[in-house]
């Protein structure tokens, strides 16, 4: 697991466009689970670009806090060596 914002963010850069699983802590014990693509990534934030049959957002937007406090939970599909999961023990 990437320690620190600026490796966070490497690793992602490095996946843009692969296709991810998503789990976002939702608030009041829930957890949201959403399928879609790592569409952008900026300097603070990146963009994930959701299947539009599952969720009525298009896009939504972390920050890269989100993904070391364990709040985001990001699993990629089309890793050849297995899910790389960011944000996970």
């Amino acid at each position: 697991m990437p320690k620190t914002l600026a490796s966070i963010k490497k690793s992602l850069d490095s996946n843009l466009g692969k296709r991810l699983m998503l789990k976002a802590n939702g608030g009041r014990r829930k957890t949201i689970e959403r399928s879609g693509v790592l569409a952008e990534t900026y300097p603070s934030v990146f963009v994930i670009e959701l299947d539009q049959e599952e969720n009525s957002f298009e896009r939504v937007s972390y920050s890269y806090a989100d993904v070391l406090t364990e709040t985001v939970e990001l699993t990629f599909f089309e890793d050849t060596a297995g899910n790389l999961a960011l944000g996970q023990q």
